[in-house]
């Protein structure tokens, strides 16, 4: 790997400036990541959210839309693109802004504080910070900026999936660094793939007692879910599965017409994904069988819907992308390890296109939950690991 060492970077006078400002403006990066958590944003319903983000690309001087997807995307220079990108959507969103909350000692608290308001303030602190300070010279790459709907849940990363398949900008980019939640500990560059199913049963249904022997789809569903809960998860690559949701029937007294649960499977390996597919396959179809020999009346049918997909992918260990985080971690004294997770990086990784993930700086836990938190402390320097490797990706490029 040749070009620019960080070393040489960090002593220009433009790029020194850049790094002092974000130490300078921790407050008005406070402030920000507030205003943007408390703009409800739950996933496919980001609108709002994402109608403020443009305008505040536009404030700050870049050339800014929103596209198909509805994703937010800001370019500055010309192609090809180095993009910064952080996803737009929660988990769960505050029901009215005082849910998000600042705290006696400046911590904030509420739904999407961490996850992912940490990365949306790290994506406009590097927004209006490159209009703000002098650039430096020899860039060869532009810069981009996504803030992409979809990535949580159902979502099944729907704005990465449009940006990098079907939006023009996409195939202007040639590597992506996301920004996902809090913390400057880790490195993701292994895309964990996942698989998400529907599993439902559906019958005749009827009264408890003088419909008796009908096929009922929640004892069905129910031994589908025991029977695919014993799958061996044995083997080298870590795997996951999981039944996080189950609905069904309308009262004690009554054979439910439907059954139904969600179902949601975990690997580093799309191989051992499709086996672990085909065992969740052959759980419903034996608790079909199972309900219907047992059943002296009407039968039941069973059904497995595929609801979303994300790709297991890795990064090389020597792609230079890793090679610049690695430069940057230990020029700021950062310590900090690689690890594989499910987020936007899934998408590019998976299409061979150089991709990390990072965190935005600070402290954050409880995701997912209403009682998330985000402490800001030594938030900049994040912002500054992330700046300078955007510029060793625009000075000497991802490729090998």
């Amino acid at each position: 790997m040749t070009g620019i060492g960080i070393g040489e970077l960090a002593l220009e006078r433009e790029v020194r400036e850049s790094l002092q400002w974000f130490t300078r403006e921790k407050q008005w990066i406070n402030e920000v990541h507030l205003q943007v958590c408390r703009i409800p944003a739950p996933t496919f319903l980001e609108q709002e959210r994402a109608a403020w983000l443009l305008e505040q690309f536009r404030g700050y001087g870049w050339n800014a839309s929103i596209d198909r997807a509805g994703n937010v995307a800001a370019t500055d220079g010309d192609s090809p693109y180095v993009a910064l990108t952080a996803h737009l959507d929660t988990v769960l969103a505050p029901r009215n802004k005082e849910e998000i909350a600042v705290e006696a000692g400046g911590g904030f608290r509420g739904p999407g504080v961490s996850d992912n308001g940490a990365g949306l303030a790290a994506l406009l602190a590097v927004a209006r910070n490159w209009k703000s300070c002098p650039k430096p010279p020899g860039l060869a790459s532009g810069l981009a900026l996504v803030a992409n709907v979809g990535e949580e849940g159902e979502g099944n990363l729907l704005g990465m999936r449009h940006l990098c398949k079907q939006a023009p900008l996409g195939r202007k980019i040639d590597s992506f660094v996301v920004v996902d939640g809090a913390g400057i500990d880790h490195i993701t560059t292994h895309a964990l793939g996942s698989r998400r199913f529907e599993i439902s049963f559906t019958g005749a249904g009827g009264h408890s007692w003088s419909d008796f022997g009908v096929g009922n789809p929640i004892h069905a569903l129910c031994r589908a879910v025991a029977l695919f809960s014993d799958t061996p998860l044995d083997g080298r690559l870590k795997s996951a599965i999981n039944v996080g949701i189950i609905e069904g029937g309308s009262s004690v007294n009554a054979i439910p017409q439907m059954a139904r649960a969600k179902v949601d499977i975990r690997s580093e390996s799309n191989p051992r994904i499709d086996e672990l597919v085909a065992a969740l396959q052959t759980a419903v179809d034996r608790a079909r069988d199972v309900e219907n020999q047992r059943a002296t009346g009407g039968k039941i049918a069973g059904k497995l819907k595929e609801i979303g997909a994300r790709p297991a992918a890795a990064l090389a260990d020597d792609a230079p992308i890793l090679q610049y985080v690695r430069e940057v971690d230990a020029h700021l004294g950062i310590r900090a390890h690689t690890d594989t997770s499910s987020t936007d990086a899934n998408i590019p990784l998976s299409m061979g296109i150089p991709a990390v993930a990072l965190g935005g700086g600070g402290v954050g836990g409880g995701a997912h939950t209403t009682q998330e938190w985000f402490r800001p402390d030594g938030r900049d320097l994040a912002l500054k690991r992330i700046l300078l490797v955007l510029l060793l990706l625009m000075r000497n490029g991802a490729g090998e």
